[in-house]
């Protein structure tokens, strides 16, 4: 199992955006979605999200900061987004300080340490 640091945004607005270090596995990405899990991919990251959405609220902060990130959605983002970097050839890594940096300025917000 391998350890990276994901930047977490969670669908509740009193809840902090936040890195976490999770072990990526099945079961690390059942514990932040609730449900199913589906993927939105930018250049160099990937969104996991809640595929049960019917039973979720909207994440505006997730919507708001992939389409900073340069993705057209086309519908809403519900339930807590999990980003993670991706490297084209050996999977997932930490989330890429480009999407760090852009999550502080939307939503104001020191998260790198």
């Amino acid at each position: 199992m391998t350890s990276h640091n994901a930047l977490v945004v969670p669908t509740r607005l009193t809840q902090p955006v936040h890195l976490r270090p999770i072990d990526l596995d099945e079961t690390a990405f059942q514990k932040i979605a609730a449900g199913g899990i589906g993927h939105i991919a930018g250049i160099d990251w990937r969104a996991y999200l809640d595929s049960a959405t019917h039973t979720l609220a909207t994440n505006p902060r997730a919507e708001v900061l992939i389409r900073e990130a340069g993705i057209d959605l086309d519908g809403t983002i519900q339930g807590t987004a999990l980003f993670l970097g991706r490297r084209p050839l050996d999977g997932e890594c930490d989330a890429p300080r480009h999407l760090i940096r852009l999550a502080e300025q939307l939503f104001d917000l020191p998260l790198a340490a």
